[in-house]
């Protein structure tokens, strides 16, 4: 599983999975809006700065859990007596992305027991946000949209998993700005007057399709081309000094014959 592909599709989890948020986050974003004045709320001009910090807060707390969880990821990879642990990696976040599709298409809602799990930190970030409400300036829903990007979220929690298994601090914090990166349609829409668009994303046909496209990414990953994959069974690669050193080994230990006449 190269990084382009891992990126790609954080970006598409992100893409297809925002239609989670809608039901999650579609009050945080009115929270947000109602208290702004009607010509600002009427006019996107004018509403863009302050979704655009709201966002940008968001995202800013996915990277900041991306970098925490890949680090944590490398500390825990030195302990595991693992000869190769990308193929575990791949097989986690093969495994995270079906339960998400599954999540997502209201199949199965076995994420919520994560979302629990985030819930006893909630109750102690949550009343930091508040201090931010109402929001009157775009300062002030950049640090409401960092603190209520720590909201307890299935969709969030699978995709830290990737961060944690990349067991890289980089690698985590781009895996979750690639992913946030995909909730911003969703959730850009959902801060203007587009109504029709979040009724038609809310209806239960369009989550199940959204869920079975994840259900497929997560196949892919699972099933498709990868070489960590076949690593473990892969002989050990020869350097070409190596190479060049038993060579010249051999061609010294070979003696001249001497022809007797």
């Amino acid at each position: 599983m190269t990084t382009e592909i891992t990126l790609l599709t954080a970006v598409l989890a992100g893409l297809t999975g925002s239609l989670h948020c809608i039901g999650m986050c579609g009050g945080i974003v009115g929270m947000l809006t109602m208290n702004l004045s009607p010509t600002v709320r009427q006019s996107y001009l004018r509403l863009t700065p302050y979704l655009f910090t709201y966002n940008l807060g968001r995202l800013s707390s996915y990277v900041l859990a991306g970098i925490l969880m890949g680090w944590l990821g490398a500390q825990f990879s030195q302990l595991l007596p693992m000869d190769n642990p990308r193929v575990v990696a791949i097989w986690v976040s093969g495994l995270f992305m079906i339960a998400l599709g599954l999540y997502i298409g209201a199949w199965w809602q076995a994420l919520s027991i994560l979302e629990k799990s985030g819930s006893y930190l909630w109750q102690r970030i949550e009343p930091i946000g508040r201090r931010f409400l109402p929001v009157k300036t775009p300062w002030q829903a950049l640090g409401f949209g960092f603190i209520w990007g720590w909201l307890p979220c299935g969709l969030v929690y699978s995709m830290l998993s990737f961060s944690l298994l990349s067991a890289n601090a980089v690698q985590g914090g781009l895996l979750m700005l690639a992913f946030g990166v995909g909730t911003l349609p969703m959730l850009l829409l959902m801060g203007t007057t587009a109504q029709w668009f979040t009724r038609f994303a809310q209806q239960i046909m369009v989550r199940r399709m959204a869920g079975a496209l994840i259900i497929v990414f997560g196949l892919f990953i699972l099933f498709g081309p990868s070489p960590h994959r076949h690593a473990v069974n892969s002989p050990p690669a020869v350097s070409s000094e190596a190479a060049h050193s038993h060579h010249s080994h051999e061609i010294e230990s070979v003696k001249p014959v001497e022809l007797k006449k």
